[in-house]
This record gives C-alpha cells, sequence and structure tokens, in this order.
C-alpha cells in the first residue's frame, strides 16, 4: 500500500443512492474521501460509483436495507473489509411519511421508525464496535431539525428524529473515552428529489450546499450542527418557545 493510500481515509454512508446522501458521497470525493456507499437501490448507487470513479475517487458499493436491522452489522462489516477499514460512519438513510393522527393505521409510522430510528441504530452500532476496537472514528447521525420543531402531520418523523439526536448525545458522552467522535447534523429544509413542496418551508437550501457545510462540520469534529447555520443556529433555541397555533403555520 502506497503512503498516498495509507493516509486516505475512508467514510461509509447510507441512503447513499439519491438526495443529501448522494451529494454527501459527492463531497466526500471531492476530498479525496476513499467511499462505501449503502443503499436498497443498488443500479442508483453504480451510477454514481461510477461517476465517482472517473473523477479519481475509490468507490465500493453494497446492498443495504437499513430497516433490516438484523442485516446491518454483517453488511457494514463486510463493506468495512472490503475497504481495508472505516474512519467515519455516516447513518443517513431516512425516509419521511404524512399520516395524521388518528387516520387508522399506523404501518407508515412503524416504517419510518423501522428505518429513521432503530436502522440509524444499528448503522451507528455496528461501527461504533469497529471503532472501540481500533480506538479512534467518528460517527455521525443526520438528524434533523424537526427533533426540535415537530412537524404537524409528522409526528413520527419528528419524534425519530428527536430521539436519534438523544441517542448519539448519549453516545457521545460514552464513547469520548475510547477516542471516538460522534456528531449530529441538524439540517433544515434541503431541496432534493425526495420531497416535492420544499419551496413552502422556510429557509431552503440546494442539496449541494447542504453537504458542503455538513462534510465541513464533519471535519471539524463538532459535536452538533445545524444546516445552514444561519438561520436555524439563531432561531433553534426559539423553536421550543413558539406558541403551538404558530409553529404549526411555520411547518
Amino acid at each position: 500500500m502506497s503512503a498516498r493510500a495509507a493516509a486516505t481515509k475512508t467514510v461509509i454512508i447510507t441512503g447513499a443512492s439519491a438526495g443529501i446522501g448522494r451529494e454527501l458521497a459527492r463531497e466526500f470525493a471531492r476530498r479525496g474521501y476513499a467511499l462505501g456507499l449503502m443503499a436498497r437501490r443498488v443500479d442508483r448507487l453504480e451510477e454514481l460509483a461510477s461517476e465517482l470513479r472517473r473523477q479519481g475517487a475509490r468507490v465500493e458499493v453494497a446492498a443495504l436495507d437499513v430497516a433490516r436491522d438484523d442485516t446491518v452489522h454483517a453488511a457494514v462489516d463486510a463493506l468495512r473489509e472490503k475497504l481495508g477499514g472505516l474512519d467515519i460512519m455516516v447513518a443517513n438513510a431516512g425516509i419521511t411519511a404524512v399520516n395524521r393522527t388518528g387516520a387508522g393505521d399506523i404501518s407508515k409510522d412503524k416504517d419510518v421508525i423501522a428505518v429513521n430510528l432503530v436502522g440509524a441504530i444499528a448503522t451507528l452500532d455496528a461501527a461504533a464496535k469497529h471503532f472501540r476496537a481500533q480506538k479512534r472514528g467518528q460517527l455521525v447521525g443526520i438528524s434533523s431539525i424537526a427533533a426540535f420543531a415537530p412537524i404537524p402531520g409528522s409526528g413520527t418523523y419528528s419524534a425519530t428524529k428527536a430521539a436519534l439526536t438523544q441517542w448519539l448525545r448519549a453516545a457521545r458522552a460514552e464513547l469520548a473515552r475510547h477516542g471516538i467522535r460522534v456528531t449530529a447534523i441538524h439540517p433544515g429544509f434541503i431541496r432534493t428529489e425526495l420531497v416535492g413542496n420544499m419551496d413552502k418551508f422556510p429557509f431552503v437550501i440546494e442539496a449541494d450546499v447542504a453537504a458542503r457545510a455538513m462534510v465541513d462540520a464533519i471535519e471539524a469534529g463538532k459535536g452538533e450542527a445545524t444546516v445552514p447555520a444561519w438561520p436555524w443556529k439563531l432561531v433553534r433555541p426559539l423553536l421550543g418557545l413558539l406558541p403551538e397555533s404558530l409553529a404549526a403555520k411555520v411547518f
């Protein structure tokens, strides 16, 4: 292995086939990282991998449905072995759903919990086991501003993001003595093809701009970051003080 290859950092990103995950992969590739990309849609991953390889990046891909949490550890371990190591794990895979309270069917809610919370924890736990052994590494969870400002009609989505943020905070306190950093990213409203009508929300930014700010925060080793920082850094402490009627109109 060359000295350059030995110095190359490696990142695995779940949910990398579209949206924020895809733009994170592009941004990490621009910065010289070796990439492990995971998602359900392997065809989309292969398209992205081909694009990044043409630009000189080392990329490996693997199929993963984080909702099948019993498969996550083995899939992460296999991809890590293929890459020859792991420095940063980004638990980005997530879904959203509108399900009005009292609809009489919580199947959507169960899917959101399985992906956004249980799947994210399984992903990060798989990496943490390896990081504890090597006494270094960084866990990154993509939470949401909805952790602090619950969205009416998407209560389960908001609840999973609040729970993920608290899990990451607990993990940060627990793992610091093992040399492991833990970063919670709280995106605001990001324009991607995954969510329609995004322009009705406040402070919307493009996914590539968001990814650049996220990777900046990750590389800086921040414990928590909101994206974009402005104005959410100012607004976030006030969100819990908003009257519920006003919050409902805003979100």
